[in-house]
């Protein structure tokens, strides 16, 4: 049954049986047996059949919440008991939203200096899918914006504020000022975050309450891009404060605050909220709420 609902899980996820199978490492027959096989012990359909995947039945949308805490419990029982033989180890998976990546490392260091057998993957994602991988298991925790769009049913530890600034190298327009408007920011040749960055879309907002229309000259979903464009003095782009400081911009390189409005937003670390979490999460969670403290200056 455990792992019929963990085919389920990844066949709602994935929405078609063929890359659900490909994921799970099986074929697709056996992917459609085992789901006929569920049906048939829990007595109703729970995907809308046809020539391809057509959705989930309203029974199988709710099994599916069922589904979720069921492995979800499953997985937290086994890392238990596993970490009550050999204590803290396996793999940790972490999503963040790009601008937050640069402050990653001060959760992961010192997590893997108390708990050496523990490893990691890091991923790159927009703040919708940081959401979308937690609710169906892919990570362990995400860090993501905490005050602007809707986060569901998480647990969250608030750990700093974005606080935005105009990047732009040395002898720019504006790259002698002391602060600079929004307003002033829309006139700039700009490169940003791609619109699916909840950042850009912060960004269009504060844009947009100032009057202003962003039109960007080059769009990524890459921080490293936008900034090695900006060293070549042609683009500027807007950074939250904290992603510009650990960068460690040089000399021909300015970060100059963007007021009128002085905008900030909240980002920290989720997890799926449920008791108990497995006792890496609750390790991870505990480890960021002592990060928090050591951020207090960006709050």
């Amino acid at each position: 049954m455990i792992d019929k609902l963990e085919f389920f899980i990844t066949l709602a996820k994935e929405r078609h049986f063929g890359r659900a199978a490909e994921d799970l490492g099986i074929t697709q027959p056996t992917l459609s047996a085992a789901i006929k096989q569920l049906e048939d012990q829990l007595g109703v359909m729970l995907v809308q059949r046809g020539s391809r995947f057509q959705g989930l039945t309203p029974e199988g949308q709710r099994v599916l919440e069922w589904a979720r805490r069921i492995v979800g419990d499953t997985r937290t029982m086994r890392e238990e008991m596993r970490t009550t033989r050999r204590g803290l180890s396996g793999h940790v998976k972490i999503a963040a939203i790009p601008t937050a990546l640069a402050m990653v490392p001060r959760l992961t260091t010192p997590f893997r200096e108390k708990h050496p057998e523990v490893t990691f993957s890091i991923t790159s994602r927009t703040s919708l899918d940081v959401l979308s991988l937690l609710e169906n298991f892919d990570i362990d925790i995400g860090i993501t914006y905490l005050d602007n769009e809707p986060l569901g049913r998480v647990v969250s530890v608030p750990l700093y504020s974005e606080h935005y600034q105009l990047i732009t190298a040395a002898g720019n327009r504006f790259s002698d000022r002391e602060t600079v408007t929004w307003v002033e920011v829309a006139e700039l040749p700009l490169c940003l975050l791609t619109p699916d960055m909840q950042n850009r879309r912060i960004i269009n907002q504060h844009l947009a309450e100032a009057g202003a229309e962003v039109r960007p000259t080059l769009e990524s979903n890459s921080m490293i891009l936008l900034f090695s464009h900006i060293r070549t003095g042609k683009w500027a782009s807007i950074m939250p404060l904290n992603l510009a400081e650990v960068l460690g911009f040089s000399e021909p390189i300015r970060a100059i605050p963007i007021v009128e409005p002085d905008a900030s937003h909240l980002v920290g670390v989720v997890a799926v909220e449920r008791e108990p979490h497995t006792p890496m999460v609750s390790a991870l969670l505990y480890h960021a709420r002592r990060l928090a403290k050591d951020l207090e200056e960006y709050r």
